[in-house]
C-alpha cells in the first residue's frame, strides 16, 4: 500500500481548486450580468455541480490510487484525468487574468493611498467596466487550451507525424553515407483499447513501414505493465521490418516494476514473456549488448543499454558491459531509453559515442512546438526531451514517442515516427 498523502497538503491542493473556480465564477457573473436572474441561477448551478463533482472524483480517484493494492494507473484514472484537465487547464487560464488584475488593482490602491489619491465614483464605474472586459478577454483566451485538449482527447494521441532529421558526422564510414534508420519510441500497447486504436496503429505502423529505411530501432516501453498487454498486438507489429533488421531495447515500463505481483517468480515470468513478444514480433532485443550492422564491407556499432534513468528510475544499464566488444575506432550508435544516461554518462563517456538514440519524456504529451516557440512541462525535468540535440561532439536524438500514458491525449506535442538519415561530413557548409 503507497503512502496517503497529508491531510495538509490535500487541504491546501483543495483551497487552490476551489480558489481558482471562485474567481472563474465571479468572472461569469461579470460576464452574464445582463442576463435574467433565473438563467444566472441556472448557470450557477450548472457550474458548481459540475465543478463539485469533478472535485469529488478527483479525490476519489486520489485515494484509489493511494490505497490500491494492485499498483498501475487504472484506465478510469486515465480516463478521468483527460476529462479534469479539459476543464481545469482553461479554468486556470480564466483565474489567473482575474487574479492579475485583482493584483494590478491592489497595488494601484496602495500607490494611491502613498500619494494621498482619492478615488471616486467614476473610478469605480470605471474599474467594473475594466472588470467585464477582461472577463471577455479571459473567456475568450481560455477557449484555446479547452479546443487543444478536446482535440487531443479525441483525435491528437492519434495524429502521427514523420520527422525526418538529417545528422552529419565527419567520421561516418563512406557506405553508410545517406543510411537511413526508422526509430520509434514508447508505444504503451496498454493504453489502447478500442477497435479504433487498432486501427490507427495498424495505419501508424503501416506508415513507419512506408518510410522504407535501411534499419529500424525502438527505444523502449513496449507495455504499461504487463507482457500480456502485447496479445491482441502481435501480429500488427510483427509487420515491421527493414533491410538491416529490426532492434529493439528496454524501457522503464517493460519491466513491471508498478504493478504489484504475487510473487517474484511470476515477475520474473513476466520478465521472460516479454522476451519472447519481441522475439515473436521480430525484434532483435539488446540488453547491454552490441552488434555489427556491415554494409559493403565497412560497418557501425549499434549498441543497446537496458534502462538507466535518473533519480528513481531502474538503473541497470551497463554501458561498459555493452561496449565490451565495440572496438574504440568504431563509429557507433546507442540505443538508450532515457536522455538523462545520455546527459549523465554518454556525453561524456571515455570512448565516443555518435548518435545516442532515446524517448521516455513523451514531451509530456503537452506543449508547443512553432517555428519561434518550443515549450513542454517536462523540459523543467529533462534539458534534452524532443528533437535533435548536441553536447561535447555528440549527438541525441529524443523521439517524442508513438503512444500515451496516464493523460490520454497528445496536446501540441504529436505521436512520433522518427526518420534519421546519417551523413557523412558537416552540417556547416
Amino acid at each position: 500500500m503507497r503512502r496517503a498523502p497529508g491531510i495538509v497538503a490535500i487541504l491546501i491542493f483543495i483551497s487552490v481548486l476551489l480558489l481558482i473556480d471562485f474567481y472563474v465564477f465571479q468572472g461569469l457573473r461579470t460576464l452574464t450580468s445582463g442576463l435574467e436572474n433565473k438563467t444566472r441561477k441556472i448557470i450557477s448551478w450548472v457550474y458548481w455541480g459540475i465543478n463539485f463533482f469533478l472535485l469529488l472524483w478527483l479525490i476519489w480517484m486520489f485515494l484509489f490510487l493511494f490505497f490500491n493494492s494492485t499498483g498501475g494507473i487504472p484506465k478510469s484514472f486515465s480516463i478521468f484525468f483527460g476529462i479534469w484537465t479539459l476543464f481545469f487547464i482553461p479554468k486556470l487560464v480564466f483565474a489567473t487574468f482575474l487574479i492579475g488584475e485583482d493584483v494590478f488593482r491592489l497595488l494601484r490602491g496602495v500607490f494611491a493611498l502613498g500619494n494621498n489619491a482619492i478615488s471616486n465614483g467614476d473610478e469605480m464605474t470605471f474599474s467594473s467596466s475594466r472588470r467585464k472586459f477582461i472577463s471577455a478577454v479571459a473567456a475568450g483566451v481560455a477557449t484555446i487550451p479547452f479546443l487543444g485538449i478536446l482535440h487531443g482527447l479525441t483525435l491528437g494521441k492519434f495524429n502521427y507525424r514523420v520527422i525526418r532529421q538529417t545528422v552529419f558526422f565527419p567520421d561516418l564510414p563512406k557506405t553508410f553515407d545517406g543510411f537511413t534508420i526508422t526509430q520509434l519510441s514508447d508505444i504503451h500497447v496498454g493504453s489502447f483499447d478500442s477497435e479504433k486504436d487498432r486501427e490507427e496503429v495498424k495505419n501508424a505502423i503501416d506508415l513507419a513501414n512506408d518510410q522504407k529505411s535501411d534499419l529500424f530501432v525502438f527505444t523502449g516501453d513496449l507495455v504499461n505493465n504487463k507482457a500480456s498487454e502485447m496479445d491482441p498486438w502481435t501480429n500488427i507489429f510483427k509487420g515491421l521490418h527493414s533491410p538491416y533488421g529490426q532492434y529493439s531495447i528496454l524501457g522503464n515500463h517493460d519491466y513491471g516494476d508498478y504493478v504489484s505481483w504475487p510473487s517474484d517468480k511470476a515477475k520474473a515470468e513476466n520478465m521472460e514473456e516479454l522476451y519472447s513478444i519481441h522475439k515473436k514480433i521480430g525484434f532483435n532485443l539488446l540488453r547491454n549488448t552490441s552488434v555489427e550492422i556491415e554494409k559493403n564491407g565497412e560497418s557501425l556499432s549499434l549498441i543497446g543499454v537496458e534502462n538507466w534513468g535518473k533519480g528513481e528510475f531502474k538503473k541497470v544499464g551497463d554501458l561498459d558491459l555493452a561496449m565490451k566488444n565495440v572496438p574504440d575506432e568504431s563509429f557507433k550508435i546507442l540505443l538508450s531509453h532515457d536522455p538523462s544516461h545520455f546527459d549523465k554518462i554518454v556525453s561524456c563517456y571515455k570512448s565516443h559515442v555518435h548518435l545516442t538514440l532515446s524517448g521516455h519524456t513523451h514531451g509530456a504529451q503537452f506543449g508547443v512546438e512553432i517555428p519561434w516557440l518550443k515549450w513542454s512541462p517536462i523540459q523543467y525535468r529533462y534539458p534534452h526531451w524532443a528533437g535533435l540535440y548536441s553536447v561535447n561532439g555528440r549527438s541525441l536524438y529524443v523521439n517524442r514517442g508513438f503512444g500515451f500514458l496516464a493523460f490520454p491525449a497528445r496536446v501540441g506535442i504529436w505521436p512520433e515516427i522518427t526518420v534519421i538519415t546519417l551523413k557523412r561530413g558537416s552540417s556547416v557548409a
